[in-house]
């Protein structure tokens, strides 16, 4: 079952749209998903219907239990069902963030998550992570634990920085600690076909990485549905099923299977 870890440097650029669009896409095709959200701004978990502010236990329950060695909670104690019978949800709230601080002195910090989630890896097709926009340890925890990674990308020329942080990160973590991880490939993300600068973006990326990193026919439109989705608590494969951006979200799900068929 594919670990898929998304992530990108920058905020903004798409990485929990695609997280909780291409997990339902999945469901679509007959996949059981697991979404973990990996953010301490929790917007996976607001993006499903949950109130992290609500919840009881959430990942860093399970990440604390791992730390101190005491087997307290399991990730099966925290999962959350989803508007999709097919989708669960390892949910996140800002108490995530003092993981940063707890990894340090940890054992094997660069495997907690790893362990997370070992118990359960085999209960679904896919695992889908949405992570922060940093390249701190639970990034690296991220890119340690996943078989390949996903890289949303804006179509602007300024979100390329990302991209340009990102890739030495990878390089690392497939030297030092996960040496069979991937680089999935690069979607562009609120892309205007309307404008020569998101057309000039996506040929300037495929001119400097297509020879080394896949860079998706697929690309997501600009659309304000995108907004409206997280608010009412769904995907935008649920909230607005027949949008352009549903149907791309769709189109690059079948890209995704085309290759793994």
């Amino acid at each position: 079952m594919p670990v898929i870890c998304i992530a990108n440097q920058k905020g903004g650029v798409g990485k929990t749209t695609t997280a909780a669009a291409f997990g339902e896409g999945l469901a679509e095709h007959n996949k059981r998903v697991l979404l973990v959200d990996w953010d301490p701004q929790s917007s996976l978990t607001i993006s499903l219907g949950l109130n992290p502010e609500n919840l009881e236990l959430t990942g860093y329950d399970v990440l604390t239990s791992i730390i101190r060695g005491n087997g307290r909670y399991t990730l099966r104690d925290v999962l959350q069902k989803t508007n999709n019978p097919k989708v669960d949800l390892v949910p996140a709230n800002i108490e995530l963030s003092q993981a940063q601080l707890d990894l340090v002195n940890a054992f094997s910090r660069e495997l907690v998550l790893k362990e997370m989630l070992e118990p359960i890896r085999n209960d679904y097709d896919y695992i889908l992570m949405d992570c922060l926009p940093s390249l701190g340890l639970l990034t690296i925890n991220a890119l340690s634990t996943a078989d390949s990674v996903l890289i949303p990308l804006q179509a602007d020329f300024l979100a390329m920085k990302g991209l340009a942080m990102l890739l030495p990160t990878i390089l690392r973590v497939q030297e030092k600690i996960n040496p069979t991880l991937e680089i999935m490939g690069i979607l562009f993300t609120m892309t205007n076909s309307r404008t020569l600068h998101s057309q000039e973006v996506i040929e300037v990326t495929k001119q400097a990485f297509g020879e080394r990193i896949r860079v998706f026919e697929t690309t997501i439109p600009l659309s304000v549905r995108f907004k409206e989705a997280p608010a009412a608590g769904m995907s935008i494969l649920t909230y607005a099923p027949t949008s352009d951006g549903a149907e791309a979200y769709r189109l690059f799900t079948k890209e995704v299977l085309n290759e793994k068929s």
